[in-house]
């Protein structure tokens, strides 16, 4: 297994890239206006691929050289622009319809965290300083995840959603490049594409919104039930 010859550099490494791409989750829980959540979460789709890198240049994994290619140009640049695009079109600049407010959002999400690490914690079977390193990546993994869902939860609007999506996905990718780095490379590119074509997907949904509803607020689709 590659996180059992792990030694202190490499796995210092690998939480310092995992841990700001977590802050940059909370960057996104914390704020209110689109723009910043587009530019968190290019950071972040930036800082994974640099641990994709990482973990193919020390585990000895070529193919995660393209895997972090693939990562950063689709969801560091190709994503981030089509979001941008999606805001410039619909003239939103900012979250009006958030169920929390940002420090209540960022209250219950370090909670979240909290309770992420006592379950990583519980499933960590490996000794120092792999052990530490598989804890980090569970909790970090299933804490975006956790975000990613309290985003959809409290956040309406529709570009905010489509965000969530993508930070609960990243969260996956992030624990997959870690735990799992010998996943084949057609499954990691398969899933790139696919996040293009939710994207596709969710812009086609907030212009239907706005044409039809008159606004991009996803508490609207109530009005298709029934």
């Amino acid at each position: 297994m590659f996180l059992a010859h792990v030694n202190s550099l490499q796995a210092s490494i690998f939480s310092s890239l995992a841990i700001l791409s977590l802050l940059l989750a909370f960057v996104m829980l914390g704020s209110h206006w689109l723009r910043n959540y587009v530019y968190a979460f290019a950071a972040e789709s930036w800082l994974i691929a640099g641990l994709s890198a990482a973990v193919g240049y020390f585990g000895g994994y070529p193919e995660l050289y393209a895997i972090a290619f693939l990562t950063a140009i689709f969801r560091g640049l190709v994503l981030p622009y089509l979001l941008m695009r999606i805001i410039d079109r619909l003239h939103v600049k900012r979250e009006a319809h958030a169920i929390l407010q940002p420090s209540s959002s960022l209250v219950v999400g370090a909670l979240l965290v909290m309770f992420a690490f006592v379950i990583a914690n519980h499933m960590n079977r490996q000794a120092p300083p792999a052990g530490y390193v598989v804890v980090l990546a569970l909790t970090i993994m299933i804490s975006m995840k956790f975000l990613g869902f309290l985003m959809l939860s409290v956040r309406n609007e529709a570009v905010s959603q489509i965000l969530a999506l993508l930070v609960l996905e990243n969260g996956i990718f992030l624990g997959s490049q870690i735990l799992v780095p010998g996943m084949p490379m057609l499954i990691e590119i398969v899933i790139l594409f696919d996040l293009l074509i939710v994207v596709a997907c969710f812009g086609m949904l907030v212009r239907f919104l706005l044409v039809h509803a008159g606004t991009t607020s996803s508490r609207e689709l109530k009005r298709l039930v029934g």
